[in-house]
């Protein structure tokens, strides 16, 4: 299929562990489309945003933590030749996931009204533990950290 005959969307992930083995996550409500669970910080890009860019306001929106980004660490697609009920066309999503550091601000939402009603440090165990709770985004970062550690 022709990029022209699709639509895609681009979001950027931040995947910030800390010396405990926590993840930052956030909770995704399910506004829109899809079930609410626990997922990365980040989100859609905006048009005129380059992905670093875009992952950095998300970021503070979600957790309002600053960060600085590091270097991508996997990049996922999924794609549905039947849309979605809010974008017809056949969809593509691209995502990236950055390596993240924090630098400023403090654990708490600042989006008002938006899809994440929450943010928190989850135990990396305990999503194991969890799996229908997690989206798949979290899934997918948690074995790119492990496959990192070694």
């Amino acid at each position: 299929m022709h990029f022209s005959e699709y639509q895609m969307r681009l979001a950027a992930y931040a995947v910030l562990v800390d010396d405990q083995e926590r993840i930052l996550l956030a909770w995704w409500n399910g506004e829109g489309v899809g079930t609410p669970g626990w997922s990365l910080p980040g989100g859609g890009v905006e048009f005129d945003e380059q992905p670093d860019e875009g992952l950095v306001r998300e970021v503070r929106e979600e957790t309002g933590y600053d960060i600085a980004v590091g270097a991508p660490i996997t990049v996922h697609t999924w794609s549905n030749r039947d849309g979605r009920p809010d974008r017809p066309l056949p969809f593509k999503a691209v995502r990236v996931l950055y390596d993240a550091t924090i630098t400023g601000g403090e654990l708490g939402t600042l989006e008002v009204g938006g899809s994440t009603d929450r943010a928190a440090w989850v135990p990396i165990d305990r999503l194991d533990e969890e799996p229908g709770q997690t989206t798949q985004v979290v899934r997918i970062a948690v074995e790119a950290h492990r496959a990192r550690r070694g």
